[in-house]
């Protein structure tokens, strides 16, 4: 094995051709058939003229389809982007922008986005297109360079190259602060570093039967996906229609899950619906979180329920790959109020709580938090601006040309060697497991000629969203005031989780004595209104 992502496959493969890999809905794919489909698309990519190092965006939702074509994409030694179909796509268009395509892949609904990317020429006309189903009748009303249809032409024992694992799997996009979303981009080693730590760590086996629950533009699908795969186990991606609580605590039981893993946030909104039923899930024996603060109520209350299972906290930003320190609760918290570690770095990380001066602070102050080790993305896509404000030389004796990446984290160390998360020293925070930007949102709100200036913040709730994003407006004129008319007008540009839930429309917004806006005064407003609620 060459230490590809997509020699997991390969091996299983291999070994195991009739093991299932992957199951979602009616739709199942054994090893041998998803080694088999993703090596054919890989040679009609290669035929459609990719070359190393481009890069194939995935313009579908998430289903078996999209993961061959993710696996595909490494075997013509290519860099797979997946989108976010759900968002604007004024906000597409910028990624696929900048991610420069050499071929896109579409499917089902996406394809009319595509046809839109085509028509406003934010893909080049001619830029090949390739369906990931069949046209047994009419097409999607655009050229499209082959279809699964196409498939059976290509040989599916081997795929067309190889690669290097210091070479870019995927780019996956994040929130940026000045309106243009950051392509992270993640190598096959740093994924491997993690999974393969992972999977020992946790005892993966292939008798798991592990959910796929985050979308493929999110990180954390990565985890799910990979891990699957190395170990040999099953995955049941959660489709995209599955969102009330009471849909997913289904889904985990009829599935028989035995590893359930997504952001806190859909952990609390399951619990404050009833999703979590007493001595419910017996088949489960993980649950692990990442991506937010799990509310300490909220996993008393998973773990009293689900007695035999094994409670996780993963902490680690895109810029890490997936995660970077893990702190397993070993018994139910006895004080609602007390924080959950994030705990140790991962084997191959480490976790760095440095001052302003980059020197280590002693146990228990607070400084910001820095990630060394496997996981460090090489950095911003074709951003070195970005990338060198980030990313640092490790400024430890001996540590040569190593980096260090500025997570923009508070946290601190306990006298035992634990490190806890204490919030963001930035205009960034983390909502229903987004990080997100907020100066992304004012830059869209300022463009608006119904604002004359605006403010963004988040506000710590107790809702299943765990911070809430509040807006702060000052309005061109009274009729200009309205919260609902500037949230419709947002949505055009932003996804759904970045729009604000809450709005105050003001005569002027508060300053302090530097004549900046005065955002602590605002979340303080903001606060104060959400607890007479």
């Amino acid at each position: 094995m060459s230490g590809l992502l997509q020699d997991y496959v390969t091996a299983q493969a291999e070994r195991r051709a009739d093991a299932v890999a992957l199951v979602m809905g009616e739709r199942r794919l054994t090893y041998g058939e998803l080694e088999r489909l993703s090596n054919q698309l890989a040679h009609l990519l290669v035929e459609a003229g990719c070359r190393p190092g481009d890069r194939v965006c995935l313009c579908t939702e998430k289903s078996p389809q999209a993961i061959v074509g993710m696996l595909a994409a490494l075997k013509a030694r290519c860099t797979y982007v997946p989108i976010d179909v759900a968002s604007p796509t004024a906000r597409i268009a910028r990624i696929v922008r900048s991610a420069d395509p050499a071929v896109v892949l579409t499917m089902g609904a996406a394809m009319s986005l595509v046809g839109e990317l085509l028509a406003s020429e934010v893909l080049a006309p001619g830029l090949p297109v390739g369906a990931l189903e069949r046209f047994p009748g009419e097409g999607p009303g655009f050229p499209v360079a082959f279809d699964a249809a196409d498939w059976d032409s290509q040989p599916g024992e081997r795929a067309p190259r190889t690669g290097d694992p210091q070479e870019i799997a995927h780019l996956l996009f994040t929130s940026g602060s000045t309106g243009d979303p950051k392509g992270v981009a993640i190598i096959h080693a740093n994924v491997r570093a993690f999974v393969e730590w992972a999977v020992e760590y946790f005892g993966t086996e292939p008798g798991d039967r592990i959910s796929g629950h985050p979308p493929l533009h999110f990180d954390l699908s990565t985890f799910d996906i990979y891990a699957t795969f190395s170990a040999g186990a099953t995955l049941f991606p959660v489709p995209p229609s599955t969102l009330l609580p009471g849909q997913l605590g289904e889904f985990i039981s009829s599935n028989q899950l035995t590893q359930w893993f997504s952001v806190p946030s859909t952990m609390t909104y399951m619990a404050k619906f009833g999703a979590v039923p007493e001595r419910g899930f017996p088949s489960l024996k993980r649950v692990l979180w990442c991506g937010e603060v799990l509310p300490t109520a909220i996993l008393i209350d998973w773990m009293k329920r689900i007695a035999q299972a094994s409670f996780t906290n993963l902490y680690g930003p895109t810029e890490a790959t997936i995660a970077s320190s893990f702190y397993t609760v070993e018994e139910i918290p006895r004080d609602e109020t007390a924080p959950i570690p994030i705990g140790t770095a991962c084997a191959g990380e480490e976790l760095l709580v440095l001052d302003g001066e980059c020197n280590p602070v002693p146990p228990g102050e607070i400084g910001e938090l820095y990630i060394a080790g496997a996981g460090i993305s090489p950095g911003y896509w074709r951003d070195e601006r970005r990338t060198s404000e980030a990313f640092r030389p490790d400024p430890r004796p001996g540590r040569g040309e190593q980096r260090i990446y500025r997570t923009g984290d508070l946290a601190r160390f306990d006298r035992d060697g634990l490190a806890y998360f204490l919030g963001r020293t930035d205009s960034q925070i983390k909502s229903r497991g987004y990080r997100i930007e907020l100066g992304e949102i004012e830059a869209a709100l300022n463009a608006r000629p119904e604002i004359v200036e605006c403010a963004v913040v988040g506000v710590e709730s107790a809702g299943f969203e765990g911070t809430s994003i509040c807006c702060a407006f000052r309005p061109a004129s009274e009729a200009d005031s309205n919260p609902a008319a500037l949230r419709s007008a947002l949505a055009a540009l932003l996804p759904t989780y970045m729009l604000p839930s809450h709005w105050r429309s003001l005569e002027a917004l508060p300053k302090n004595v530097n004549g900046k806006i005065d955002r602590r005064r605002l979340r303080e407003m903001f606060s104060a209104e959400q607890s007479q609620a």
